[in-house]
């Protein structure tokens, strides 16, 4: 239940102030006693109709400011319509996004730009894969834009235990999330420095675009790269090393993700700390084709002040029509 002018509540409160002041009086002026002319007075009242016809006033009169305040009651169903498209981002979650070479660290940076991409959609759902050396369905396809910037902030390199870089698992995962209902409006932007420890992407990526997904990669990093800092409760206490005890440095694969947005008819987005160019993609996601979404209903309240002021005006014609003279006797 909501309202629709709770402020007209107040005057519901002032009401009930003054009626509890007016009942104190009336029981200590009962209590004093009465007077022989006020007795003459009320002799023919019939004081017990005079009490209901009262309390039928006080009804009509409360159940008319709570109509007037707008009273807001149970939900009506609406069928909406959407234009839009399906987007799926396959954020990568290896420790290599760890590496502070993009500020505060690739991972950060990556999210920060996502979250830009999807503060700009209007009617299209968003979905994200995460991916190390396996990939998981993270957040199934949603037109609820504040439900998947809360995912996309939750989103942490130790997800996923099974180190790696599988950008063929997450391209296989990100596939099969779309729905087969259609062969167009399908985006898929696949987000990560580019190692990739399989190399059966840009083959994936061949077959997918020719079902109508569009894979577009966002590179997270710089050319000259960094080391890979291991922290411990947010504190960095060393960087990765090879098994020969040497420290690795994780630098962007650039062509490996430009040959994947090529082989997936998509663009590269290189994101570092000079350059954003995430408005490409705003670009494709404005200029593709959207499709009409199947009509979704949604629940909203319903005005119910009609109720309360039929009720308030038979409360007052009640409390009109109450006889409060006793008749004659014979």
């Amino acid at each position: 239940m909501d309202w629709r002018y709770p402020f007209i509540l107040l005057l519901l409160l002032i009401f009930i102030f003054i009626w509890i002041v007016w009942q104190i009086r009336l029981k200590l002026k009962n209590g004093n006693g009465s007077n022989l002319l006020s007795k003459r007075l009320t002799a023919r009242l019939d004081l017990k109709k005079q009490s209901w016809k009262r309390r039928f006033r006080v009804y009509a009169l409360i159940l008319l400011i709570i109509a007037a305040a707008g009273p807001l009651i149970g939900t009506k169903v609406k069928p909406v319509e959407r234009k839009g498209i399906d987007l799926i981002f396959a954020v990568d979650v290896s420790v290599s996004m760890n590496a502070e070479d993009v500020k505060p660290t690739r991972l950060e940076k990556a999210k920060f730009e996502i979250s830009q991409v999807i503060q700009r959609l209007k009617g299209d759902r968003v979905g994200i894969i995460v991916f190390a050396g396996l990939a998981h369905y993270y957040l199934p396809l949603t037109g609820d834009y504040e439900a998947a910037r809360l995912f996309l902030d939750a989103i942490e390199t130790n997800m996923i235990k099974n180190q790696g870089t599988a950008l063929s698992a997450a391209l296989r995962t990100s596939i099969s999330a779309f729905p087969d209902e259609s062969e167009k409006y399908k985006v898929l932007v696949v987000v990560s420095d580019g190692e990739d420890h399989e190399g059966e992407a840009i083959l994936i990526a061949q077959k997918a675009a020719k079902t109508g997904i569009v894979i577009n990669t966002m590179g997270v990093g710089s050319i000259s790269g960094s080391l890979i800092p291991i922290s411990n409760d947010g504190v960095i206490t060393e960087y990765k090393k090879d098994k020969k005890g040497e420290l690795v440095t994780t630098t962007l694969n650039e062509q490996m993700l430009t040959e994947l947005a090529e082989a997936g008819q998509g663009v590269f987005i290189r994101i570092d700390n000079q350059s954003n160019d995430k408005n490409n993609l705003n670009a494709v996601i404005d200029n593709m084709e959207k499709k009409t979404f199947e009509a979704h209903e949604y629940a909203e309240f319903e005005d119910r002040y009609q109720i309360f002021a039929v009720f308030s005006l038979i409360f007052a014609v009640i409390a009109f029509i109450i006889p409060t003279y006793r008749k004659r006797a014979e």
